[in-house]
């Protein structure tokens, strides 16, 4: 029987003057950077922690502690095909992945094309099946504010085999 299981995941990361935001692998400013030990990717650091809970496995913190040096600024994007391989290996499928991610500015309609492109093709799934929703909190705390950007995810995934 095919189980069918779901995950939540959520990241936050302060936001300063740099030489690159990214969200979804894809530098989404020239001029801003996420104080973060990896990247700062908030969506997929988010993404990581919903497939990681819906298979019942420890947090991101767990998997790539922030304490570890050979996390030290790498693309999270390789963090998440670790994940892809951790999926593969415990026999499970993506159905479904859905993320909020809030941020101020930059506005990522422009990029939400290859953010698309980059998650489904590092998770190996249909674009139609990762679906992307931007907002912001309307000037509204350190989100709205322009010092930090966050991100929820919801996956859901099958256990096959």
């Amino acid at each position: 029987m095919n189980k069918i299981r779901t995950g939540i995941g959520y990241d936050i990361h302060r936001i300063k003057a740099g030489n690159g935001l990214f969200a979804g692998g894809v530098k989404i400013s020239e001029s801003l950077m996420a104080e973060a030990h990896s990247d700062g990717d908030v969506l997929i650091h988010s993404l990581i922690d919903a497939l990681l809970g819906a298979m019942g496995q420890p947090d991101i913190g767990e998997f790539f502690p922030d304490t570890d040096l050979q996390f030290k600024g790498i693309s999270s994007l390789q963090l998440l095909r670790q994940v892809k391989e951790i999926l593969a290996n415990n026999q499970f499928e993506i159905l479904n992945i859905d993320c909020v991610l809030i941020l101020e500015n930059p506005r990522i309609t422009s990029f939400k094309n290859e953010i698309k492109k980059n998650i489904a093709a590092t998770l190996q799934i249909p674009q139609t099946d990762f679906n992307l929703k931007a907002k912001t909190k309307e000037k509204i705390g350190a989100v709205g504010q322009g010092e930090a950007f966050e991100c929820f995810s919801s996956v859901l995934i099958k256990k096959i085999g």
